[in-house]
């Protein structure tokens, strides 16, 4: 369940999140002149926004409401999949689809069912990973820095706790846009990145990429464990209870992805027994995570409510992503977010 308010929901206005840009794991290549969408007008829904219609005109797109006419389809809410799927349903003619967010696993089970050669998929992968990249570096911080615990004090300390950033060893869990923007803020810090992806091909500005494969293999030797990756059927609880043991008893976890990533009650008992040394966690499972749930009242825990990318920034961020992909529909077909409905990212 996603917690922040629907792109839809956001204001009009772009505000401090104008000096955001997307960060790309790869290029927009043009796709083939034959597997294109077909051109035509474009529906905005399910409550269509005054900034994002405005940047499908921008590109030269025609908004109009829903009809069989319609080609291009800018959907906005992330928690009305079923709606999705059923004007899909009955809009065959529909051949491309804008996402709102970077994680389209809510819509995992539409993509299946519409998986059709006909029908081009594209997600804000990559639109939000500065805000995120930021959001990871703060947690970070405050969790060697011991600010859970600080947050909680009603008395002065006179215990001397408190790490340093400066040449840590980090281990990213993913390698789309939210990495790469990671490992750009972690670089004056003088840290050991390694980036842990579906395969060992190399990262730029990371020490050393291994495949998910060796996940085991590099924990042990972690400071810090930022999962950043794309939750689908088999990432599902990648860290879970034997991950963790793996971890060193002064290491730290962060989750800025998805919260399933992560075996909540694994975590909450290595918490609980000193296995790590601490956690902060921008997304949970469940989600929202319920009043009076052990990790709340957990002292070396720090939870943030899925807000690492407020309506404030990524409205103009996804307005952007609008505008660059109208544009590939009615020109030049080098989308931006392209989305593999087989793998769910």
């Amino acid at each position: 369940m996603q917690s922040t308010p629907e792109p839809d929901e956001a204001g009009t206005g772009p505000g401090p999140a104008a000096q955001h840009r997307a960060v790309l794991a790869e290029g927009a290549a043009p796709l083939p002149e034959g597997s294109r969408p077909t051109i035509g007008p474009i529906a905005v829904m399910p409550r269509p926004a005054e900034v994002f219609t405005t940047a499908v005109r921008a590109a030269g797109g025609e908004v109009a409401e829903l009809s069989p006419a319609t080609r291009g389809l800018i959907w906005l809410s992330y928690r009305q999949a079923d709606l999705l799927g059923s004007t899909l349903a009955a809009h065959p003619q529909i051949q491309w689809v804008q996402l709102p967010w970077a994680g389209v696993d809510a819509f995992s089970g539409i993509l299946a069912e519409q998986d059709r050669p006909d029908l081009l998929w594209t997600s804000a992968k990559g639109a939000y990973a500065q805000p995120v990249a930021e959001h990871a570096l703060a947690l970070s911080l405050a969790l060697l820095r011991v600010l859970p615990a600080r947050v909680r004090a009603s008395s002065w300390s006179t215990v001397p706790e408190g790490r340093s950033l400066y040449g840590r060893s980090v281990v990213i869990i993913g390698a789309g846009g939210i990495a790469l923007e990671l490992i750009r803020l972690l670089e004056p810090f003088g840290t050991r990145i390694t980036v842990v992806r579906r395969s060992d091909k190399p990262v730029p500005g990371a020490d050393r990429t291994v495949a998910t494969g060796a996940l085991a293999e590099v924990l042990p030797g972690a400071d810090l464990v930022i999962v950043a990756a794309a939750l689908t059927k088999d990432t599902r609880h990648l860290i879970g209870a034997a991950e963790l043991a793996l971890m060193r008893p002064d290491a730290y976890l962060v989750n800025i992805a998805r919260g399933p990533l992560v075996d909540t009650d694994a975590l909450t008992a290595a918490l609980a027994g000193g296995v790590i040394a601490g956690a902060a966690l921008d997304v949970t499972d469940p989600e929202p995570l319920p009043d009076g749930h052990p990790l709340w009242g957990e002292p070396r825990c720090l939870i943030t409510p899925h807000s690492a990318d407020t309506p404030e920034m990524t409205a103009p961020l996804l307005a952007e992503r609008i505008r660059l992909n109208v544009r590939a529909f009615l020109a030049d077909g080098r989308f931006v977010g392209v989305v593999d409905p087989r793998t769910g990212y």
